[in-house]
């Protein structure tokens, strides 16, 4: 074969094997180009996809923040808003007595109670306005209306009140119904306001290491002892004021850190009958004085009470005096006088179990569980108290012989707290009445009343 055949045959070769190789980059170009977009497109479904949960997780997260939150706890049922800022919370009390005398045979008065039972309604709304409905379905009445009030929280120190609730004077009686050492109050109590309406002026400030509450209100004005009826039964009005200082509340190093002491008061001029007390009674729920039908009221009525509490570990203390002045009539025509009425109490209690003492109630450190073997909590309290009635009550405005001037207590018991919401308690007191105007013919006062006291109570 000739050369230039050859080179021929190889050139041709050369250009054949080259424009395979060029056509087969051009494949891997377009295969290339192929697999891109596809890359492009996966791409932007991922974006959509995305793009597309984030707005479901904004959504959810919207819808987190608007949705209303529903709690069930040992204080009771609340229903709130997101932001919190707007709630209602349903609590209740109920509490079951059985009431026992001993070496009474004159008196038919053993029984059982239901001392009470409350479905409580409170809320919030804006954050600052509070409201509050206590309706009470248990005692031995017709059902009725203890509390409704609306409260402009403005700030912790300036808290504005109107509508039915406890006067600001008692000790004892400002403390919940559920967490008092005793099942009753004390004699002292029988002095002092209850609920009225009317509109106060309250709060807590900061005082150096301690705090201050405070709290000024005008009233229409009640009797010794008594509640507010829901109308007026004269025109004239009472103004109540409070101020209760722990001094070493924030000295963590100081014994007295859980001590707190105050006075309180009130003033005003009342008229007719119902401005007068319904009766003073003993713990057991007995009278033991009370005025006469046609005995008035009628001019100033004024009340003062010295007080403290005391609270270090597992032990707790109050106590309260109070001095009542009232100015009465034998009838609407009758000569006034003027009578100065006294009670004081002291009460201490020790947790034998260790959980700390508390003006809010004893908190177990577990709960009564047979299966656990635990028992819950346990509290010893005792008391001393005693009530006198002028003198000069006596035989004007109220019968020498049926009624006692003077009361005094001894009372001791045991509290048993199987959880935060349930307690059972068992106290006795024993009364001394004397008359020191006249002999009584009341069988009730002829001997000491010896009374056992039992409450099995649901508090939430």
């Amino acid at each position: 074969m000739r050369p230039s055949s050859v080179a021929l045959r190889a050139a041709l070769a050369a250009a054949a094997l080259g424009g395979a190789t060029i056509m087969r980059a051009d494949t891997r170009d377009d295969e290339i180009a192929v697999l891109r977009d596809q890359i492009r497109q996966l791409d932007q479904k991922l974006r959509v996809l995305e793009r597309k949960q984030e707005n479901k997780d904004e959504d959810a997260a919207a819808a987190a923040k608007t949705a209303p939150k529903i709690a069930l706890t040992d204080k009771g049922f609340t229903f709130s808003s997101a932001d919190g800022a707007n709630t209602v919370k349903i609590r209740g009390l109920v509490q079951f007595d059985s009431r026992f005398f001993f070496g009474d045979e004159a008196v038919s008065n053993n029984s059982f109670v239901l001392r009470r039972a409350r479905l409580i309604t409170e809320g919030t709304f804006a954050k600052i306005y509070n409201y509050q409905l206590v309706p009470e379905f248990g005692g031995t009445g017709a059902p009725s209306i203890l509390d409704a009030n609306v409260t402009v929280a403005l700030s912790p120190a300036v808290q504005i009140k109107a509508g039915k609730f406890k006067v600001p004077v008692g000790l004892e009686l400002l403390q919940s119904d559920s967490w008092t050492f005793f099942n009753e109050r004390s004699l002292a109590t029988n002095l002092v306001p209850n609920r009225d309406i009317g509109i106060q002026l309250g709060g807590d400030v900061d005082f150096f290491d301690g705090s201050v509450n405070y709290a000024i209100g005008f009233f229409n004005g009640v009797g010794d002892g008594a509640s507010s009826t829901n109308a007026d039964f004269d025109s004239d009005k009472d103004i109540a004021a409070r101020v209760f200082a722990s001094p070493f509340k924030n000295d963590a190093d100081s014994y007295l850190a859980g001590l707190s002491v105050g006075i309180a008061g009130s003033v005003g001029r009342e008229k007719t009958a119902s401005a007068l007390t319904g009766g003073f009674k003993t713990d057991g729920q007995q009278t033991f004085f009370k005025y006469k039908t046609t005995t008035i009221a009628d001019g100033e009525n004024w009340r003062v009470s010295p007080q403290l509490d005391f609270r270090t570990g597992s032990f707790g203390a109050v106590g309260e005096y109070v001095l009542s002045v009232v100015n009465v009539r034998p009838s609407a025509t009758g000569a006034k006088a003027e009578l100065k009425n006294k009670a004081w109490q002291f009460a201490a209690g020790y947790v034998i179990t260790g959980e700390d003492s508390s003006y809010n109630g004893v908190v177990p450190k577990s709960n009564f569980d047979l299966t656990n073997g635990t028992w819950g909590a346990f509290e010893v309290v005792s008391r001393f108290e005693k009530l006198n009635v002028d003198k000069a009550a006596f035989p004007l405005y109220a019968d020498a012989t049926t009624n006692a001037n003077q009361a005094s207590t001894v009372g001791v018991g045991l509290n048993w707290y199987l959880s935060k919401v349930v307690r059972t308690s068992f106290d006795y007191y024993q009364t001394k009445f004397e008359n020191t105007v006249a002999t009584s013919s009341a069988a009730l006062l002829k001997q000491d009343e010896k009374a056992f006291i039992s409450r099995l109570q649901i508090s939430f």
